[in-house]
């Protein structure tokens, strides 16, 4: 599935691709992580943000 960056409700924000730099750029500032941290954190739980700043433990 695409990222649709026209349709930016709560589905799009709740949900973190790291094949989108924007995004990774994004949240790597917004939970302290360095990219890679973070690819494995999506890789392991998913990628919802609330799954990835529980395993960050953020």
């Amino acid at each position: 599935m695409s990222d649709d960056k026209k349709n930016t409700g709560s589905p799009d924000r709740d949900r973190i691709n790291v094949n989108e730099d924007y995004e990774l750029q994004y949240w790597t500032k917004a939970l302290g992580a360095s990219a890679q941290e973070l690819r494995d954190a999506v890789k392991a739980v998913g990628p919802t943000a609330t799954a990835v700043r529980e395993h960050l433990g953020k």
